[in-house]
């Protein structure tokens, strides 16, 4: 981009603009006319306002990266978070749709805007007071905890639509009207008093887990992923990846699987990654051969398995850390076989659609050098790598890692402009440096917009877990499904899915988690534990956690889907249909993993603490480690092949028979191992199942290689 341009965007860039773009690329339907479009932000062409929204969110960047230096009470950091996207909830989103821009912001926006940045900076200046008066709430606390909660609601419904609020709301009502209640579930009710302050003025409720991971863990990290984008990082992907894979058969497919991969690692968001890179690779997927709805639903496989990938993993993996009590680190590794096996199994479909429709590789540029294009953002990989070192060497927690990693983005983003033209031996000057810093000002602003989602979200979802807490309705939630379930393991995790994946239709993949979790998750452990199976807390919750993720392709509702779908210019439903066919695959990772643990690098765990996890043995043998993961690799192929009806060449119905029965034999050898005789050992149950691999595989290349000779 050319110096002046990148001034002027110092200058007049419009956030609100940015905000329109994103939202209309989420929430995209293809439309005859694009005047129909609605538009979920508020546009307004005033300086005034423009420049108040964003140094609203700059301020709110820069809070979050003084705390993760100088640490603040827990509370006041939370509270201080909170008034930071209430207030930018009440200027950005209006009330409803808008097809025109509006010339002001509406003075009920504004009321509402004051009101909620006082309610929710409440618990920051009374702090002192409340906690000499635990339990001991005034009438005016009760007044300000109530309005507070009814605002969070109403900013809830803005950004992230009613059903989280709903669901909310239902717990409110569990909690206040307990004695009303069927005698199976019910309890002596909580009072207005009670309620709102447990609600409101502890860590139970809004103030809870959920929301002090966004503060602690989630903010950074979206910075981060927002300054990696605007360093220009994301653009390096794609082009790397179509360098590599562009000239392959399906390659532009292919590129968009491989990138995908890359910016999902930083970007923790499946639409944001389906945006980000689908832009330019489904048109190319489409001039390669491949029609609008599969090209489409590639781009949700890919952006959607994006969230899977370490180190970022979307905003939930924080908060199964802070659940269970593990090290980021743990569930890191815990999540990187099935995360690499998931991508590495979609490349595989992508191929053998590739094959199945006779597609061929883009032409290329052979003055292109390959080389230069990797060495070209290099630079772009130190960041990351700095992170993985705090993380993976150094073992600090993933605030110093973030933190270290944003703070070498901004060296980066200040010196690479001017370190390029000194390569080129052009004379460097001030405003070099000034596009730097403009690139980070604006990244900041964008990180704010992108957290405000996520801050409402873990307030409201702080409301379902603290109701739990305050009821007990985990533990009666775990005697009706023990009911429904009748002991069976099988059926209590399908149960589990179904739920996740239509709450997820409705729910962010954070809140999805959040609310299934808290209610589901015990009662999976304790069933297992009570069948004689031990399983640990962190395959349960990685459960929940992918099924939440696969919501954002399940029609009707998938967001990711409507993303694709209005890039492609195809229908939404039909291209979520697809993309969650294509993604059936990582509907059997979770069941295996829960039942083979070593799928998750976990050696063992102890009987006496199942649930604990400082009683995880983890593998730490490379050998081990490369057998698990290739065997998977193979299980995961072997469902795909049989799932698309190729592989070397058409599967006939034995060999899809076959296919499907390598699966369990490579992902679940303990379980084949227990239930067949004839198989004395692990070792022995992968053997078979690579030999059956092996057998269909040198039939078909056989068959295959036959059919060109005859033809």
């Amino acid at each position: 981009m050319e110096l002046n341009g990148k001034i002027g965007d110092l200058k007049n860039k419009d956030i609100n603009t940015d905000i329109e773009e994103q939202n209309k690329a989420q929430n995209a339907i293809p439309q005859e006319k694009e005047e129909f479009v609605e538009v979920k932000t508020r546009e307004i062409n005033s300086n005034f306002y423009i420049y108040l929204t964003s140094i609203i969110c700059f301020s709110w960047s820069v809070f979050q990266l003084y705390i993760a230096y100088f640490p603040m009470n827990t509370t006041m950091s939370r509270s201080i978070h909170l008034s930071f996207a209430i207030a930018l909830v009440f200027l950005l989103y209006p009330v409803k749709f808008h097809k025109k821009a509006q010339t002001s912001v509406p003075i009920y926006d504004i009321l509402l805007c004051v009101v909620g940045v006082i309610a929710a900076l409440y618990p920051f200046v009374e702090f002192y007071s409340l906690a000499q008066r635990p339990g001991d709430y005034t009438k005016f606390d009760v007044l300000i905890s109530s309005a507070a909660v009814l605002i969070l609601f109403e900013a809830g419904r803005r950004v992230i639509g009613p059903a989280l609020g709903i669901i909310a709301a239902i717990f409110l009502c569990y909690d206040y009207f307990g004695q009303y209640m069927p005698d199976i579930i019910a309890h002596q009710g909580a009072s207005l008093n009670k309620l709102a302050g447990h609600m409101y003025l502890t860590t139970e409720g809004v103030f809870g887990v959920p929301l002090g991971v966004s503060v602690s863990f989630i903010y950074l990290f979206v910075l981060f992923g927002s300054l990696l984008e605007r360093a220009g990082a994301g653009q390096y992907f794609i082009n790397l990846a179509f360098a590599l894979l562009g000239r392959f058969r399906g390659g532009p497919a292919k590129a968009s699987v491989i990138a995908s991969g890359l910016t999902g690692m930083v970007s923790g968001s499946s639409t944001a990654n389906v945006v980000t890179v689908g832009t330019f690779t489904i048109p190319l997927m489409k001039k390669a051969g491949l029609t609008s709805t599969k090209a489409g639903a590639i781009e949700v496989a890919a952006g959607v398995n994006g969230q899977l990938m370490p180190p970022i993993m979307g905003a939930a993996a924080f908060i199964i850390a802070e659940f269970l009590g593990m090290s980021y680190t743990n569930v890191m590794i815990a999540a990187v076989i099935p995360a690499f096996v998931c991508y590495a199994s979609l490349f595989f479909i992508v191929h053998l659609e590739s094959c199945k429709l006779g597609l061929k590789g883009m032409k290329q540029d052979k003055s292109v050098s390959k080389l230069k294009i990797f060495f070209s953002g290099l630079h772009y990989l130190i960041p990351i790598l700095v992170m993985l070192y705090t993380l993976l060497i150094a073992k600090e927690s993933p605030i110093s890692a973030a933190f270290n990693a944003i703070n070498v983005l901004f060296l980066i983003i200040i010196f690479q402009e001017p370190i390029k033209k000194m390569a080129m031996g052009e004379k460097v000057n001030k405003n070099d440096f000034i596009i730097g810093f403009a690139d980070i000002f604006w990244a900041m602003v964008t990180a704010a917009r992108n957290m405000t989602t996520i801050a409402i979200a873990t307030g409201l979802a702080g409301i379902i877990v603290g109701s739990i807490s305050l009821t007990g309705i985990g533990q009666v939630l775990s005697e009706v499904v023990e009911i429904i379930a009748g002991n069976n393991i099988l059926l209590i995790l399908f149960l589990t899915a179904v739920m996740s994946l239509i709450l997820g239709m409705g729910l962010p993949t954070t809140a999805n988690y959040i609310v299934v979790s808290s209610l589901v998750a015990p009662v999976i452990l304790f069933l297992a534990y009570k069948n004689g199976f031990l399983i640990p807390a962190i395959a349960v919750h990685l459960f929940v956690f992918y099924f939440g993720i696969l919501a954002d392709d399940t029609p009707p509702v998938g967001i990711a889907a409507y993303a694709a779908a209005g890039i492609a210019k195809a229908n939404p439903v039909t291209v979520g249909v697809q993309g969650f066919f294509y993604d059936l695959r990582t509907t059997v990772l979770p069941f295996a993993f829960v039942f083979n643990n070593k799928l998750l690098l976990i050696e063992s765990i102890n009987p006496a603490a199942p649930n604990d996890a400082k009683g995880i043995v983890w593998i730490t043998n490379p050998l081990e480690m490369l057998l698990i993961f290739s065997t998977a690799l193979i299980g995961m192929f072997a469902f795909s092949s049989a799932l698309q009806g190729f592989f070397v060449t058409r599967v006939q119905i034995w060999e899809r028979v076959l296919l499907l029965a390598v699966v369990p034999l490579v992902l679940v050898p303990n379980m084949c191992v227990k239930y067949i005789a004839a198989i004395p050992n692990e070792y022995t149950s992968y053997a078979i199942g690579v030999g059956i691999y092996g057998l269909v595989f040198a039939y078909q290349w056989m068959k295959n290689k036959s059919e060109k000779k005859s033809s």
